[in-house]
């Protein structure tokens, strides 16, 4: 059947084309916008009736005419060409190669919006990823296919930190691991800092990039995770490898929907966001995942920038509710100059008790957590005892205590940018330092463990 091509619209406005008297039409459909100097743009249906089709421009409506501009619906969704030669490519946020290095040459596409995995067809996520990171690897475990997000703040070094995980995270034991990497609405300078230390740093021969700026078009941003986790789910579970996708920043993919949700005229709910943001964010954060007789595995780091350091935001919220724990930053600890500031009494990985442990990590591993994350609990309510009384006016348990705070801080939190830490290593400083309190206050690990451990 051929194309039919729809000389003129009805109305222009924002991001959309508004035309009547389209017929078999369907929604999500690509569709081929051609402007009056012949050059075109990609579009999507993202509206539709009997009356009128509304068509959302990826690349946005500026020079359009509604005389001259002829709409061609291409009778398919949008899609992304994949092969294996797509490992170590550089795309942009809509798929298109942004390394010079030509299109992709597959017969093989996939529909970005991807498909809802059977819940059955699921099996429990075990086995950890190993980051490099003590603070994440021992007390916030990331386990392979949970979906694991980092609250940040504006200004704090969580692009840093995606770009270490990037680098550094593996497997244990496996070889056939790959990384996701996607930007979306980021500045110029940090999209060149990505390259310069994914690429020219990395390891980019088992890495995919995606990169959306934040003066690209805003619908283009809406798209950008789509791809890298189109990416992802055939890289895991066609090619059996096992998949880290990283995406920073999901507070910009949010602000796109709520721009692109006030264009359409929607009835804005929470902060001005669509009311539909929940379902949104679990359609992206809901392909993470291990399925049953497949060998390869999805795995989810999402980060987002806390409007205002709010975790009560309508982002944080509702991704808190999808997702299996997060990561905080914290503002306070990177102003003393400790990186990753990341606060482990506000991190959680609800994974991680069935992905460490003998046979996964190391047999002390639960225990020693349990201990570190106690003492440091601890030493929070000595730090406010000794604000209201003086440090002089504590007892020698409290001032064990204040000394191991400082300790945890600067040696098993605070780590430098390119110091990739096994998790053996990671353990055996957390062993250090509990050494430095009395063992009448180790009630979280057991008597032989600490023969064992603290006699070395």
């Amino acid at each position: 059947m051929p194309f039919i091509d729809h000389i003129g619209v009805d109305q222009i406005y924002g991001p959309f084309v508004l035309l009547k008297g389209a017929t078999d039409v369907g929604f999500g459909e690509l569709a081929q916008i051609r402007m009056g100097n012949g050059s075109f743009r990609l579009g999507q249906v993202v509206l539709t009736s009997e009356d009128a089709t509304l068509v959302q421009v990826f690349s946005g409506t500026s020079d359009l005419v509604p005389e001259s501009t002829a709409v061609r619906f291409l009778g398919m969704p949008l899609e992304m060409k994949l092969s294996p030669s797509i490992i170590g490519r550089v795309f942009s946020g809509l798929g298109e190669p942004r390394d010079g290095c030509g299109p992709v040459y597959s017969s093989l596409s996939r529909d970005v919006n991807g498909s809802p995995l059977n819940p059955m067809a699921r099996i429990y996520p075990r086995n950890f990823i190993q980051t490099g990171i003590s603070a994440i690897d021992v007390l916030a475990t990331l386990i392979r296919g949970q979906k694991l997000p980092i609250f940040s703040g504006n200004g704090l070094p969580h692009n840093r930190l995606a770009v270490q995980i990037a680098n550094q995270s593996q497997l244990v034991g496996e070889e056939n691991f790959a990384v996701v990497f996607a930007g979306i609405g980021v500045k110029r300078d940090d999209a060149a800092y990505f390259m310069e230390e994914l690429f020219e740093k990395g390891r980019a021969k088992n890495m995919v990039v995606f990169l959306n700026l934040a003066d690209d078009p805003v619908i283009e941003r809406i798209a950008t995770p789509r791809f890298a986790l189109t990416v992802g789910e055939y890289l895991a579970f066609e090619l059996n490898m096992h998949v880290l996708v990283i995406m920073t920043d999901i507070t910009n993919y949010c602000e796109a929907l709520r721009e692109v949700g006030v264009a359409k005229g929607e009835v804005p709910s929470r902060k001005g966001y669509p009311g539909y943001m929940y379902s949104d964010l679990a359609s992206l954060y809901e392909r993470a995942g291990v399925l049953r007789g497949i060998q390869g595995s999805l795995t989810q780091i999402p980060i987002l920038t806390m409007p205002n350091d709010d975790i009560t935001h309508p982002i944080p919220d509702l991704t808190g509710f999808i997702t299996e724990g997060q990561i905080v930053l914290s503002r306070e600890l990177d102003s003393r100059g400790i990186y990753p500031p990341i606060d482990v009494l506000a991190s959680l990985s609800r994974l991680m008790k069935d992905g460490i442990g003998k046979g996964y990590t190391r047999e002390d591993h639960p225990n020693l957590a349990s201990q570190l994350y106690a003492s440091y609990s601890r030493v929070q309510d000595v730090r406010a005892l000794a604000s209201v009384i003086g440090e002089d006016e504590l007892s020698q348990i409290d001032i064990s205590y204040m000394d191991f705070g400082k300790s945890f801080e600067n040696t098993f939190i605070k780590q430098s940018y390119d110091e990739d830490r096994d998790i053996g290593e990671s353990l055996d400083i957390g062993w250090k330092l509990l050494k430095m309190l009395p063992r009448s206050e180790l009630t979280r690990v057991t008597v032989k463990e600490v023969e064992e451990r603290l006699s070395r």
